[in-house]
């Protein structure tokens, strides 16, 4: 979608929605006034009336407005104007491209200028909405025969006078950033018979195509000659035509000499639990454990996009956990890709044997630092809710260019502990350590399950089980993928290249 930008009179925009930003105490001066003054004084009267209170994500609809081009307004609610951030900017615009984008063939106009966004500069305000634009109308029903939400026909934003080239390049830069993240929410939202590993790795092709990325598949034998072998005892159970792969999707925007960020994810795309069978209702969501996978797709691609002067591979491993006679058994003990020994003792927690292979062929590939993304535990989902991803790092300095990247681009991330005591929760009689700690502080021990494979390198882990698949709509957000932490590593990789 093209995304224009306009400096007209908001009185003067042609359009079906003409959507106006305020706060709770509106200055009805400039461009707010003008607009009060061609709608003869009807903002004045709604706000004395107490129907337009300018609360955040707060909508209220005018359907006939008499004195403007546009067919009608729409009264975006932005808050107090001192406590205005990207995130409640972001939560207003999604809020209100969710409620024009109900039918098809619609064109919008969202005014910026004189709409009171505080600390949030104008060029910050024009990225926000244009991601927005793209995400708040695509919804999780693209199957369905009557979906909920339609791509616009014609988006605008209306700004200030002022630097154009600036205000274009913010379009742009969340232009992409929206088409990256629904690049990953469409990923995780198709259903398991469409997204598998092959069709996953297809895909991944057709991105790095479209974008100019290098590409490396990596099929079943290719597997067994890498030795990934906790990776593949979790697709053993799997028919022959939903064999694993591992992806590796390279960009590289620096020299050869520059460091290369390797970013990893956990593609389960169906997970039944294995022989620990999941219920009925614990495996409902499940196409959506191959978040992480999704999300370092997405991620690669708006680093491309975007063209960051940095290296990045993203790594996705790519498998199912079904039941047959042929599954991963507990009490099995499998070989990783580096010599670790692993004793089985619940099939259900096999994302950390996908990571664990993963992650080691990325160090091995030269990555100077690492993230990893993966829909891992439950207990991390109890510990933070379902929406602040979990953080674990062995290196305090790269966690924290991951949190300070995360704050700025508006997402929650809660560094959690990696005390050594919880590495001894993994300890096995038979083996070099097990796949599961026990019930208390499972996210932090399958964390430390990880950081046996990473060695020395820079690494953090962020657990997305919560904030990756919303299991219900909103009015800011639809219900299924979000997308989360595309923008985080975008700006973790922006911040390398500084």
């Amino acid at each position: 979608m093209d995304i224009s930008t306009s400096n007209a009179a908001w009185k003067d925009v042609e359009c079906n929605w003409l959507v106006v930003g305020l706060t709770e105490s509106p200055d009805l001066a400039g461009p707010l006034g003008e607009l009060d003054t061609a709608l003869s004084g009807t903002i004045s009267r709604l706000i004395e009336a107490g129907d337009l209170k300018g609360k955040l994500a707060e909508l209220l609809p005018l359907h006939d407005a008499p004195g403007v081009a546009a067919d009608r307004v729409l009264f975006m609610g932005l808050g107090k104007s001192d406590e205005l951030t990207r995130a409640r900017c972001e939560k207003a615009a999604m809020a209100a491209v969710r409620k024009v984008s109900s039918k098809a063939d619609t064109s919008v106009a969202i005014c910026l200028a004189g709409s009171g966004f505080g600390s949030v500069s104008s060029s910050v305000a024009a990225e926000i909405t244009a991601t927005a634009i793209i995400v708040g109308s695509q919804g999780q029903d693209s199957l369905k025969a009557e979906p909920g939400h339609f791509p616009l026909a014609a988006a605008s934003i209306v700004v200030a006078d002022g630097d154009a080239s600036e205000t274009a390049a913010a379009v742009e830069r969340g232009t992409i950033l929206g088409e990256s993240i629904n690049l990953t929410r469409d990923l995780v939202n198709l259903p398991p018979q469409m997204i598998y590993p092959e069709s996953f790795a297809k895909r991944a092709q057709t991105v790095a195509a479209d974008f100019g990325l290098d590409v490396e598949v990596l099929v079943q034998s290719d597997l067994e000659a890498e030795k990934m072998g906790a990776l593949l005892a979790v697709s053993q159970g799997s028919s022959s035509n939903r064999g694993p792969r591992v992806v590796a999707v390279s960009y590289q925007g620096a020299g050869e000499d520059a460091p290369t960020l390797a970013i990893v994810g956990k593609g389960v795309t169906f997970d039944s639990g294995g022989l620990s069978l999941k219920t009925s209702d614990g495996m409902i969501t499940m196409k959506s454990d191959m978040a992480g996978a999704a999300t370092a797709l997405g991620a690669v691609a708006a680093i491309a996009r975007l063209k960051l002067p940095v290296n990045v591979v993203g790594y996705m491993g790519l498998v199912e956990n079904m039941v047959s006679g042929t599954s991963y058994k507990l009490g099995d003990i499998l070989t990783a890709r580096n010599g670790v020994t692993i004793e089985v003792q619940n099939t259900d927690a096999e994302g950390r044997l996908v990571l664990a292979d993963v992650l080691n062929y990325a160090v091995d590939k030269g990555a100077d630092r690492i993230v990893d993304l993966a829909t891992l535990t439950g207990a991390c989902v109890v510990a933070l809710g379902e929406e602040v991803t979990g953080a674990f790092s062995n290196d305090q300095e790269w966690c924290d260019t991951i949190t300070s990247a995360a704050a700025t681009a508006g997402e929650n991330i809660w560094q959690m502990p990696m005390f050594d005591h919880f590495g001894d929760l993994l300890k096995s009689d038979v083996a070099d350590c097990r796949n599961i700690g026990g019930r208390w502080g499972g996210a932090i021990s399958a964390a430390k399950f990880l950081e046996k494979f990473v060695e020395k390198t820079p690494w953090v882990h962020l657990d997305i089980a919560g904030p990756s698949f919303a299991s219900s709509n909103s009015s800011h957000r639809e219900g299924g993928a979000t997308g989360c932490m595309v923008r985080t590593l975008v700006e973790a990789a922006a911040s390398l290249a500084e």
